[in-house]
Order: structure tokens, then C-alpha cells, then sequence
């Protein structure tokens, strides 16, 4: 763990020290007078408890301490450099825009919040969301029309040059609307959902996949009408709208289900479960606008998992 006394100005009279190899030229360096780049250096040297410099007629010079204790100092401080200069660059005015790729049924819930957070820290930077389905979006990322995606794990076979980052973990579920006669029951089995319409994402989309192996492990036919979308807003217009029952990610009707404009039904959902993340190129370092929206993303879902840590204990 870091001292908490030892301060920036501390590494920053060492390192000048160092590099000058004298005291009072370290002073003239620094446009402070010598006594008080010996009184900053005494004060390093009480916190560490050791000697970093010998001084001698001839000088002044690290000792084996100081040689080792030069190479971290030095190191932290350009770090904090470049964290400063990166940051610099993310509030500047007319900074580049980011570009991010958002799966339709995440962004609803997480994206606005990060990007609230960005906005703050960037104000008037551009920020472009493009949305689609996993593989569209991963295309357009190898290509580099997208900084980065916000979605699904999909298979390693898709993953080649690009990096995931797990997020928070979210379910599909069945959903209905308010008032649906399947509701209205007091007991439920899903192959009860064959005799209505059925909602589901497009085919050969990883949740789709998921939903398909769901149904045919618990025996579900899927013998009638049939829509296919991964528009959220469409899919809830549609089933607010009929008996259709929708297979949809958790998190983009939790508004909805809060409000009793949505019943969900009484299903497993443990084998439903999908882990959401960020995907990057890993052969290109985020610039420090996509690092600064990737943070923002990051805190969006530790509220995200927060709040489900919450339900989860009521």
C-alpha cells in the first residue's frame, strides 16, 4: 500500500534531484529556492526510512536504494502523466467522436446512464450508437467503424482479433401483457404458449440460439403465428397490442414489468442466463475518449449488478 505522505511533489523534487545530480540545480530547475528541495527531500527519505542520495565534496549521488526507488518513481510519474494528458484530451472541445455498437435490448437499460456519466466528464463530444444485431455490429468493429460494442458473448469462432469483457450477467424471460389469459392463471405450463403468437429474436442472433434450445428442451412446438425482431420498441408495441407472447432480455422490459404493463411467466430463467460485456479490437489501444466512455460503461453496470444484488435479498 502507497504512504499516504508521500505526495506529488515529493517524486517530483527525487526524479529533478536525479537527473540533475545537484541540489541547488535541481532548485533553479524547479524555481524553488534549495532549502526547500532539501527540506521535500528529507521528508521522502523519513517516510521510506532510508538514505537515497550520498552527498560527498564531489557531490551527490543515488545510493543502491535510491537507484532502485528511481526506477518506480520515475515509472508512476509518467503514468500520471499520461492519465492527465489522456483526460485532457477527453474534456478538450471538438475532440473525436466515439463510435459504439449497442445490442437493441441492452442499451435501454445501461447505455443512457453511462452515457449521462460521459457527457459530464466530455462535454460536447459525439458519441454515435449504432445498433443491430451481434454479428453486424462485430463486423462493423473488425472493420473499424466501431470503437467498440456493447452486447453478448458470442461463440470464440466469431471472437478471432477481438477481446471481451464481462460485465453482468442477464436472463432472457417470457413476458405477456397485462390482463393475457395465460396471466390470469393460477398455475402455468409452458407449453401453454403454443396456443398464442410468439415474439422471438431474428434468427441466427445469439439470444435466438438460446431461446431455440430452451423450447426444444422443455418440449415447446412452436406450430403458430410467429414474428422475428430484435427492435425492443416494436416488440413491446406488438405485444401490448395482442396475446403474443415475447421472449425478450430481462433487462429491456423491467420498467415495464414494474408498472404492471407486463406480466412475466413463472419459467426458469437459470438456463436463459447471458453474459454482456464490452467487445474491443485487441490489436488497437482505445483512445483515451473510447477509454474515458468505457469507464462510464464499466460504473453503469457495477449499478446495474447492484440493483440485481438487491432484488436478489427481497
Amino acid at each position: 500500500m502507497i504512504d499516504a505522505r508521500i505526495k506529488f511533489r515529493h517524486l517530483q523534487c527525487f526524479l529533478e534531484i536525479a537527473r540533475q545530480g545537484s541540489i541547488s540545480r535541481a532548485a533553479e530547475a524547479l524555481a524553488i529556492s534549495q532549502p526547500a528541495v532539501s527540506k521535500t527531500l528529507k521528508e521522502l527519505e523519513d517516510i521510506l526510512a532510508i538514505r537515497l542520495f550520498e552527498r560527498s565534496r564531489k557531490g551527490i549521488r543515488l545510493t543502491r536504494f535510491g537507484e532502485v526507488f528511481l526506477r518506480h518513481a520515475s515509472a508512476s510519474v509518467m503514468a500520471l502523466q499520461e492519465g492527465m494528458e489522456s483526460v485532457s484530451a477527453a474534456r478538450s472541445r471538438g475532440g473525436h467522436a466515439v463510435a459504439v455498437g449497442v445490442l437493441p435490448n441492452v442499451g435501454a437499460r445501461m447505455m443512457p446512464r453511462a452515457l449521462s456519466s460521459f457527457h459530464k466528464a466530455a462535454p460536447q463530444t459525439l458519441v454515435r450508437v449504432s445498433t443491430g444485431s451481434n454479428a453486424h455490429l462485430l463486423d462493423d468493429l473488425k472493420r473499424g467503424a466501431l470503437d467498440l460494442v456493447v452486447g453478448r458473448l458470442v461463440d470464440p469462432a466469431d471472437m478471432v482479433g477481438l477481446s471481451f469483457e464481462h460485465l453482468y450477467s442477464e436472463p432472457l424471460t417470457l413476458v405477456v401483457r397485462a390482463g393475457h389469459p395465460i396471466a390470469r392463471q393460477t398455475t402455468f405450463d409452458i407449453s401453454e404458449i403454443e396456443a398464442y403468437p410468439i415474439s422471438l429474436p431474428t434468427a441466427g442472433t445469439v439470444i435466438r440460439n438460446d431461446i431455440d434450445r430452451y423450447l426444444i428442451a422443455n418440449g415447446v412446438r412452436l406450430v403458430g403465428e410467429r414474428v422475428e425482431t430484435i427492435s425492443v420498441t416494436f416488440g413491446r408495441s406488438h405485444v401490448l397490442a395482442s396475446d403474443t407472447v415475447w421472449a425478450v432480455p430481462r433487462g429491456a422490459v423491467l420498467d415495464d414489468l414494474a408498472a404492471g404493463l407486463l406480466a412475466e411467466l413463472p419459467i426458469d430463467r437459470t438456463p436463459l442466463m447471458g453474459a454482456i460485456g464490452l467487445t474491443t479490437r485487441s490489436d488497437v489501444a482505445p483512445t483515451p475518449l473510447t477509454s474515458l466512455l468505457i469507464a462510464t460503461i464499466r460504473d453503469a453496470a457495477a449499478e446495474i449488478r447492484a440493483e440485481e444484488a438487491g432484488e436478489a435479498m427481497d
